[in-house]
C-alpha cells in the first residue's frame, strides 16, 4: 500500500480512536457525569502537567543542539505568556459582547462580574485546551509520519502507542470542556475536530519532513507552555474553592494519578518505539 495513505490511515487511528475511546466518557447518566467531573479535573491537571513535562519538553531539548536551549527555553516563556494574554482577549471579548453588564445595585454587580468572570475564565480554558490539543496532535501526527518514513512496521506501533498515550489526556479534555460549560456534543465535535490535527500533520511531514523537523522543536514547547498554563492558571484556582482534609486528599491523589498513568505509558510507548 502506498505510504502516504497508510500514513493518513494510522494517524486517523491515532488520534481519532483516543478521542473515541475517551467520549465512552459521555455515556455515563448526567448525575454520575456530574459527581465525577470534579475527580476529572484533578485527574486532568496531573495528565497535562505530566504531559508537558515529562513527554513534550524533554522531546523538545533532544531534539535541537545545546547552543539552541535558551530559544526553546524562551519559546515556553513565550507560550506561556501568550496564552495569557490570549485569555485575557477572550475574557475581554466575553465581558464586552454583553454579559458583564451590571444588573442591580452595586454588591449585585460585584457578585454577577465575579461570576461572569468566573465563567469566561471557564470558557477560555475550554478554548485554550482545543488550540494546545490541536498543536499536541498535529505534532503527533508528525511523529507517526516520521516513523513510517523510518519503517512501516516501526509507524504502525508508534500510532497506536500514540492512541494509547492520548486516551487518558482526552478523558481529561472532556472533563475540561464540559467543567468548561460545553454540551456534550460540542464537546464530542472539537475534540475530533483537534484530532484531525493529526492527520494533517502526517501529510504535512510526508511531503516535507526535512523543513518541519527544525520547526518541530518549537510546535513541541508552544503545546507544552499551553497545557502549563492552563493546568496552573485555570484549573488549579479551581480546586481550593475546597478545602476539606477528604477533598483535598482526593485531589492530590487523582493528580498523582494522572501523572503516574501519563508516565507509565510514556516508558510503555518509548520502549515500543525503540
Amino acid at each position: 500500500m502506498d505510504l502516504l495513505i497508510l500514513i493518513i490511515i494510522f494517524t486517523a487511528v491515532g488520534g481519532v480512536l483516543s478521542v473515541m475511546a475517551a467520549a465512552i466518557f459521555l455515556l455515563l447518566p448526567d448525575h454520575r457525569r456530574n459527581a465525577v467531573l470534579p475527580h476529572g479535573i484533578s485527574f486532568a491537571i496531573g495528565a497535562l502537567l505530566a504531559v508537558a513535562f515529562w513527554g513534550l519538553i524533554p522531546e523538545a531539548f533532544s531534539e535541537i543542539k545545546p547552543e539552541r536551549f535558551q530559544s526553546l527555553s524562551g519559546t515556553i516563556l513565550a507560550g506561556v505568556l501568550g496564552f495569557f494574554v490570549l485569555e485575557k482577549l477572550l475574557i475581554w471579548r466575553h465581558c464586552h459582547s454583553g454579559s458583564c453588564e451590571a444588573h442591580g445595585d452595586e454588591e449585585e454587580h460585584d457578585h454577577d462580574h465575579g461570576h461572569s468572570h468566573s465563567h469566561s475564565s471557564a470558557k477560555s480554558a475550554g478554548a485554550l485546551i482545543i488550540l494546545g490539543d490541536s498543536i499536541h496532535n498535529f505534532v503527533d501526527g508528525v511523529l507517526i509520519a516520521a516513523a513510517f518514513l523510518t519503517d512501516v512496521q516501526l509507524g504502525i506501533v508508534t500510532s497506536l502507542a500514540v492512541a494509547a498515550h492520548e486516551i487518558p489526556q482526552e478523558v481529561g479534555d472532556f472533563a475540561i470542556l464540559l467543567h468548561s460549560g460545553y454540551s456534550k456534543s460540542k464537546a464530542l465535535f472539537y475534540n475530533m475536530f483537534a484530532s484531525l490535527t493529526t492527520v494533517l500533520g502526517g501529510v504535512l511531514a510526508y511531503f516535507g519532513l526535512e523543513d518541519l523537523h527544525d520547526s518541530l522543536p518549537y510546535f513541541l514547547a508552544l503545546a507544552a507552555s499551553s497545557f502549563i498554563y492552563i493546568a496552573v492558571a485555570d484549573l488549579i484556582p479551581s480546586l481550593h474553592k475546597k478545602t476539606d482534609m477528604k477533598t483535598s486528599l482526593q485531589q492530590i491523589a487523582l493528580i498523582a494519578m494522572g501523572v503516574l498513568l501519563i508516565c507509565s505509558l510514556h516508558g510503555i510507548a518509548h520502549s515500543m518505539e525503540v
